[in-house]
């Protein structure tokens, strides 16, 4: 343990300018104009990969952004360590709320992290805490104590749901074997006392329009006598949950896993301030499903959220019109047994249902993923936990998260693997939202910890 902390500040300062160079590139997946920031963003994990020890590295081409395949196998007969991460990022829009450049990396201290925290789009997810990978690797070939096989599966489209990874794993499933997959893409509850997350939501992702008139119209003159297709979105759309914040799509909840009193009360036992959260957020109180507490309503719930919604004019100054289209982008936050595919179908159905005749509906899936809970009795788990232990000096703790990683449920379907979330952001760190940052204790401590892994998952597989 000595030899990892010694080896993490001895390289500390380079660690952090590698992690900087990397988050300069701008490789946002959902958006064309950076598609060939997101291919050199691959061709610097590849590189990475290679200077950190990997005897094979492949940039692997799919029908989308490419995946990054290394290994490193140093006896067939030791277990393997699949190591999956994503290296695209989410658009970095609003930029006018960020306080600096979002790919323009730059340290600052903040209450949470009074050591430093990199602020830049990626930096917490996923790049961040997809280098603490490499380094870790790093270290464990610089002094020679890898324990067991490992492989990495970088990808390029996480962010857009993962479009080509099915394709990918599908057809390399011999490439990709293994006896447990490692991510780090998750949270833990606070830097002094980390958590393994154990449960994921699913996802659906659609986008809806409705249409109204041939054009745009006069207010004046047509309103009243024209459906307005922003007025009749905004209706239908908030009629999506009634007083209770209970969604209504007939059916939406047949296949919801309720969870027993007792299962409940151990999730309670999670350090939590109800006071703490309503001052991160600056809101004067929760809202949600009536019945639930906060943290249940953002692990063990569905959900239905408008993600964006536009329509009309929205210029500088006033333009009187009745607009031909309006538009809505929304998500549907799953858990497990709701099928994604199911609930996409059930929300299109239920949403043209409710259109009046005056306007024409049409919803449009983008893409979605299942959900996932992982068992807490695997060898995985304990090797995590005993890693946390070491490093932070308390056990971790048990937590279902809220997001989404749909491609987990996938690799247990086709690579017949657990997996294993290991990680190190915290909810502070502004994810999706400007302003995302990655603390440098965070980051460092993922080096520290990961080794540690790989050393009890091979004492407990013998």
């Amino acid at each position: 343990m000595d030899n990892i902390k010694n080896y993490v500040q001895q390289n500390k300062e380079r660690f952090i300018n590698e992690l900087i160079e990397l988050l300069k590139i701008p490789s946002v997946s959902a958006d064309s104009a950076y598609s060939q920031d997101v291919i050199n963003t691959s061709e610097a994990v590849k590189a990475s990969l290679e200077k950190a020890g990997c005897q094979f590295v492949e940039i692997c081409e799919t029908p989308g952004y490419p995946i990054v395949f290394g290994e490193h196998i140093i006896d067939k007969n030791l277990p393997t360590v699949l190591v999956y991460g994503h290296y695209d990022v989410q658009p970095p829009d609003p930029m006018e709320l960020w306080t600096s450049p979002p790919f323009e990396p730059v340290i600052k201290t903040t209450e949470i992290h009074p050591d430093g925290a990199i602020f830049a789009r990626g930096a917490c997810d996923d790049k961040g805490q997809m280098y603490m990978h490499v380094k870790a690797f790093e270290y464990m070939i610089a002094n020679n104590n890898l324990p067991c096989n490992v492989k990495f599966m970088i990808e390029g489209e996480e962010e857009v749901g993962s479009k080509s990874l099915g394709w990918f794993v599908e057809r390399n499933q011999e490439k990709l074997s293994c006896d447990v997959i490692l991510i780090s893409d998750t949270g833990m509850i606070s830097n002094s006392q980390p958590s393994i997350t154990t449960g994921l939501r699913g996802l659906s992702y659609v986008e809806v329009e409705v249409t109204g008139p041939n054009r745009d119209l006069h207010s004046g003159l047509y309103g009243g006598a024209v459906a307005n297709p922003i007025n009749v979105l905004t209706k239908m759309i908030a009629s999506l949950h009634d007083e209770n914040n209970h969604i209504t799509i007939p059916g939406f909840y047949d296949k919801v896993e309720e969870l027993s009193a007792e299962e409940r009360a151990e999730m309670a036992k999670r350090p939590y301030s109800e006071d703490d959260y309503k001052k991160a957020l600056d809101i004067a109180d929760v809202y949600g499903e009536t019945g639930y507490s906060t943290n249940e309503r953002n692990s063990i719930r569905p959900t239905l959220d408008v993600n964006g919604i536009w329509g009309g004019y929205t210029g500088e100054g006033a333009k009187t019109v009745i607009a031909s289209k309006a538009y809505a982008k929304i998500s549907m936050r799953l858990v497990p047994n709701q099928d994604w595919e199911e609930i996409t179908e059930l929300f299109k159905k239920h949403f043209e249902s409710i259109a009046p005749k005056a306007v024409t509906v049409k919803v449009t899936p983008h893409h979605g993923g299942q959900g996932y809970v992982t068992p807490i009795d695997s060898i995985g788990y304990q090797a995590a936990n005993k890693a946390y232990t070491e490093t932070f000096g308390v056990q971790a703790i048990p937590v279902r998260s809220g997001g989404s990683i749909p491609i987990v449920a996938l690799f247990e379907k086709e690579l017949k693997s657990k997996t294993i979330l290991m990680g190190f952001g915290l909810d502070s760190d502004a994810i999706h939202s400007p302003n995302e940052h990655f603390g440098i204790f965070n980051y460092l401590k993922g080096i520290e910890t990961i080794p540690l892994f790989y050393k009890y998952f091979v004492e407990l597989s013998k």
